[in-house]
Order: C-alpha cells, then sequence, then structure tokens
C-alpha cells in the first residue's frame, strides 16, 4: 500500500537528478584521481602490518587442541 509515496519520491528525485545544472570542478576531480603521494595516509601500507607478530604465532601449523580433533 505504501509503495506509491515511495515510487513518487524516487521519481521527483530521478527528475531533479536529470534536470539540474551542476557545475562540475574537472580540475579538481583529476587533481584528487591523479593523487600519487606515497606518503597518503588515506591508503594501509600492506609490508607494515602491525598484525604481523600476532600471525606468525598461528602459522606455525601445530594444532592448539590438546584432544587433536
Amino acid at each position: 500500500m505504501g509503495r506509491g509515496r515511495a515510487k513518487a519520491k524516487q521519481t521527483k528525485v530521478a527528475r531533479d537528478l536529470k534536470y539540474r545544472s551542476v557545475d562540475t570542478d574537472f580540475a579538481s576531480l583529476e587533481r584528487e584521481l591523479r593523487s600519487d603521494s606515497p606518503d597518503d595516509s588515506r591508503f594501509v601500507d600492506l609490508d607494515d602490518d602491525q598484525y604481523a607478530d600476532l600471525a606468525a604465532q598461528y602459522v606455525d601449523g601445530e594444532d592448539d587442541d590438546p584432544d587433536g580433533r
């Protein structure tokens, strides 16, 4: 029963997106996409794993279950 109101809102938003005139700053977008700085803190360095020593404890392949299951 409530589908009509949701559909009307979706239609309104779709029309707004279709006909709205937005000035896109392509130069700013290009700068953001071309950000190649290695010291960028947004990316995680996989070589510097803070849990590597903890993971090494479980890599030895021994079974920790004393019952041998």
